[in-house]
């Protein structure tokens, strides 16, 4: 049975960005505090870490960002709705 495996890391300084390797995929794991963002790719479809660090630029790191801030905002007011 395979294993998920942490196989590396790309630096930020306001989030944990981890790649993982199963099977025949990478998966690329976005964490800012509760909230995560995952995305999946076929080995096949990028050329290692080294190749997701490229997908990985500043145009996709932006809309990253956005989402966590739209994650949080929801998060935030669904908590408040309910408190």
């Amino acid at each position: 049975m395979n294993q998920m495996r942490v196989i590396g890391n790309i630096p930020h300084p306001k989030l944990t960005i981890s790649i993982f390797s199963l099977n025949d995929k990478y998966q690329v794991r976005f964490e800012a505090g509760p909230m995560e963002q995952i995305f999946k790719f076929s080995q096949a479809e990028v050329n290692g870490i080294e190749g997701i660090k490229k997908l990985v630029d500043d145009e996709f790191m932006q809309l990253i960002m956005n989402r966590f801030n739209e994650m949080y905002l929801s998060f935030k007011s669904t908590k408040e709705r309910n408190s």
